[in-house]
């Protein structure tokens, strides 16, 4: 066996624990939701594959882009509102094997939610360790959304591709992060995200790296606050700074630099841009439109960006009557839940690309000004806000951990049966 392959088995027990975890979960969504949908005279396989915006990128993926519906209204919903990458891999898949189009974009969906699930882990691990990798995974898997996971919509391809993008970034591996952020880019519009995240990290690594002559000398000098734990390999705190668990200490120990870095970090950063904008003056040119056509594509759907403002009037109206003002309440606190929940990953020194591409994506889905039921699933590729929960569960007795995870695995899969085999996701 080759150093790759031993390395790679390695890779593949550390997260093995995540993964069967994630997968169990998954199995247990389904399986409820099978049940439910028969009781209803309903199919399961149809909610997922042949429903929403499962039918938009099938018909992407077999007819390719042109389609259109008019509304009474005088809307336009168009499929160039889809970024090409989830119907391209189901096209592939349906040439290349007996697939249908819509089997193609469950099978999709099915191993990019494992790759999402292993993405999360990977960079949880990174950042705080092996435990708190399996409970960030676990708790992926048991959002309340999370059946969307499985269905033959984008958000799996997309969180794989953002949490490995984010994971090369963490690692230094720049050209990495590059393709698979134009990846993203090629899959969602908030592909920006990812771009993000590669941007401020390179910006931050440059900086550090003009910086590191100077931080070196008073290392040696003993000036700086890392230099005990340098000089005392055997401490935790040297551990801490060689593991870079404490983010403050590993800013203020340079690392050798490798040869070559600088190039292979602008290459990164010229890549990652490269899918969404490649996308985007396609559908500019298509429609005549230049620049801005894909934001009148989307204009033709009603959504866009309005600082929130259309959302805020949303939640408003919930008070109009009693029934609809626990709604609104429910809105309030949920908004509250995941503004907190990111003040406490700053707080707690997450790594800048993380909180880089938390916020945008989460600006992004709070501010959109239409289809706020979507919301919920908008919010999925939004990760390190779990990261916090994670952290307290990984310090929590593996009994209590796993009761309460089961727990509310078994919420979310009544709630995911429910909620597709009513409103659903637009």
């Amino acid at each position: 066996m080759t150093d790759l392959e031993t390395r790679g088995a390695a890779t593949l027990r550390r997260a093995a624990p995540a993964l069967l975890g994630y997968a169990a979960v998954r199995a247990l969504g389904l399986l409820t939701l099978a049940l439910w949908s028969a009781a209803r005279d309903k199919s399961a396989y149809t909610l997922l594959t042949a429903r929403w915006d499962a039918l938009w990128y099938t018909r992407v993926a077999e007819l390719g882009y042109g389609y259109e519906v008019r509304l009474p209204n005088g809307d336009v919903h168009s499929n160039l509102a889809f970024f090409p990458l989830l119907p391209w891999l189901e096209r592939l898949l349906a040439a290349t094997t007996p697939l249908s189009y819509a089997d193609a974009g469950f099978a999709v969906a099915l191993l990019a939610s494992l790759a999402a699930a292993w993405g999360v882990f990977a960079v949880t691990d990174h950042v705080y360790g092996p435990r708190a990798g399996v409970c960030a995974a676990l708790l992926w898997a048991v959002l309340p959304v999370g059946i969307v996971q499985s269905m033959a919509y984008s958000e799996s391809l997309f969180t794989a591709l953002a949490a490995w993008s984010l994971y090369a970034v963490l690692t230094g591996r720049w050209v990495t992060a590059g393709a698979l952020a134009s990846l993203a880019g090629l899959t969602r519009p908030v592909g920006l995200a990812v771009v993000a995240a590669v941007g401020a990290a390179a910006i931050i690594s440059f900086v550090r790296d003009r910086r590191a002559p100077v931080v070196a000398a008073a290392v040696r000098d003993g000036r700086a606050p890392a230099a005990a734990a340098v000089r005392d390999r055997g401490t935790p705190a040297a551990a801490s700074v060689r593991d870079r668990r404490t983010p403050a200490a590993a800013a203020s120990v340079p690392e050798p630099r490798a040869p070559g870095v600088d190039a292979r970090r602008a290459l990164g950063v010229l890549l990652a841009p490269l899918g969404g904008a490649a996308y985007v003056l396609w559908v500019g040119h298509r429609t005549g439109r230049g620049p801005l056509g894909y934001l009148d594509v989307q204009a033709g759907w009603r959504n866009g960006f309005d600082g929130g403002y259309a959302f805020a009037r949303f939640v408003a109206d919930k008070f109009t009557s009693f029934p609809s003002a626990l709604a609104g309440v429910g809105l309030i606190v949920g908004v509250g839940l995941i503004v907190w929940l990111y003040a406490v990953c700053v707080r707690q020194g997450q790594p800048l690309p993380l909180l880089v591409y938390a916020g945008v994506v989460t600006a992004l889905a709070l501010c959109a000004s239409s289809y706020f039921g979507s919301k919920p699933r908008l919010l999925l590729p939004a990760f390190p806000l779990l990261l916090p929960l994670a952290r307290a569960l990984a310090r929590t007795r593996t009994r209590r951990s796993a009761l309460l995870l089961g727990t509310v695995a078994v919420v979310s899969a009544g709630y995911g049966a429910f909620w597709l085999n009513g409103s659903g996701p637009p």
